[in-house]
């Protein structure tokens, strides 16, 4: 399973990365959202983890631009971010499959639970992959 990872933070996405690595996933790499969507174009992701507060192009408006697309509208993207989960809803109505705080991947329980997440996030959707055993 391939996953694109679009985050601004280096420290971010190299430990994320390494999360994923090790658990069986290739992973795709961007710093901000124009990168990531000209990624998404290229490569056809079978899963999006996106955060929200980027440069050039914000995670919203990345979102936003997957979903029009009908060659990348497909594709779950679980959102993620620092902000508060109060936003869970507005962000899953804007085509987000699932929402991930990112706090949570400090603590040794986030790397099981950003694991499941994506397992079950890529599970729903009717596909399998590395991460769809572990729930």
């Amino acid at each position: 399973m391939k996953i694109l990872l679009v985050d601004d933070s280096k420290l971010q996405r190299v430990v994320v990365q390494r999360i994923l690595t090790k658990a069986g996933y290739e992973v795709i790499l961007a710093a901000d959202g124009e990168e990531g969507l000209q990624l998404a174009r290229q490569n056809s992701p079978d899963l999006i983890l996106l955060d929200m507060m980027l440069p050039r192009l914000d995670g919203v408006g990345v979102l936003e631009a997957l979903k029009k697309d009908p060659k990348m509208a497909h594709i779950p993207v679980i959102v993620m971010t620092g902000l508060s989960q109060r936003n869970e809803e507005k962000l899953k109505s804007a085509g987000a499959a699932s929402f991930y705080q990112k706090s949570e991947l400090g603590v040794e329980k986030g790397v099981d639970a950003l694991l499941h997440l994506v397992g079950h996030v890529y599970k729903e959707f009717g596909k399998s992959g590395p991460g769809a055993a572990l729930n």
